[in-house]
């Protein structure tokens, strides 16, 4: 398989070449204001930098600890915020799917469709996506070694799409704990581009009882590292108020704290990547 570095998200935008992407905004869409203030905060952070910089948020958590957690606004309101966002602030779209029944609804309002790391395995959801034509993001599973992804990639290239992303998100350890092979980055990176998400992998599944807990404190350190193994982009998701943030609040960026994350990111990655082998 050819190494797919260098793509286009959309007209503007695209993963490789001589800058990182950035993949950043709150967990789940909990109100249009909530998501507005971050999008907009964040575009005008990354105009500032020239820097390529892709919108996330989740319409649904469909895999909370608790059945009884904060899930959703809802399957169409939380659609048309995120085609809001993409339309009137002009920016590239991502969210993630759990069902193949999804997929076409959503495929029309984003410019990345996201396999969550539970699901990548799922045969006909990465190849229902793939079939789209937008880009496909794979997360590695919590329980994936990174070589086995070689397989999640080849899904996708079989349904005739190449424009497979592969996002780090660290790996089970015991109980209620991920740790980070940097390893992972140099062997994925063989297969697609490799995106690492930072506030993921501080994550502690479970943690909290009822709920995931989380060590954001840790994140900029797991984000230097990344920096210097060698990856095409950061993952992050950020709210204005994590401490009231409806879903991963304890692993997400304060919105005020990202710009100093970010120039500390550019510093380490563009000193490493010199000495990265593509």
């Amino acid at each position: 398989m050819e190494n797919q570095h260098i793509f286009n998200i959309n007209s503007t935008t695209k993963i490789g070449a001589s800058y990182p992407l950035f993949i950043c905004g709150p967990c789940v869409v909990e109100s249009e204001s909530i998501i507005f203030e971050t999008a907009e905060y964040l575009k005008t952070l990354f105009e500032k930098y020239k820097l390529p910089f892709v919108f996330k948020s989740s319409f649904d958590k469909a895999n909370r600890t608790s059945g009884r957690s904060f899930r959703s606004i809802g399957f169409e309101d939380s659609l048309k915020i995120l085609s809001k966002v993409g339309k009137d602030l002009n920016l590239p779209v991502l969210t993630d799917v759990h069902e193949t029944s999804q997929v076409g609804e959503v495929s029309d309002v984003v410019d990345i469709l996201q396999i969550p790391a539970f699901l990548c395995r799922q045969t006909d959801l990465i190849q229902a996506v793939a079939r789209t034509g937008k880009v496909v993001n794979i997360k590695k599973g919590q329980f994936m070694a990174p070589d086995d992804m070689f397989f999640a990639v080849q899904k996708s290239f079989d349904a005739k799409n190449e424009r497979v992303i592969l996002t780090e998100r660290g790996s089970s350890f015991g109980y209620h704990n991920l740790v980070v092979d940097m390893r992972s980055f140099v062997i994925m990176r063989t297969m697609a581009p490799v995106v690492f998400d930072l506030t993921h992998s501080v994550q502690q599944p479970g943690g909290l009882g009822g709920k995931s807990g989380g060590q954001r404190q840790y994140a900029p350190y797991l984000a230097r590292a990344a920096a210097a193994s060698g990856v095409d982009g950061f993952f992050m998701e950020t709210h204005p108020n994590p401490d009231s943030a409806l879903s991963d609040g304890p692993n997400m960026i304060p919105l005020t704290e990202m710009e100093k994350l970010i120039n500390e990111l550019l510093v380490v990655w563009n000193t490493a990547k010199p000495f990265w082998k593509d």
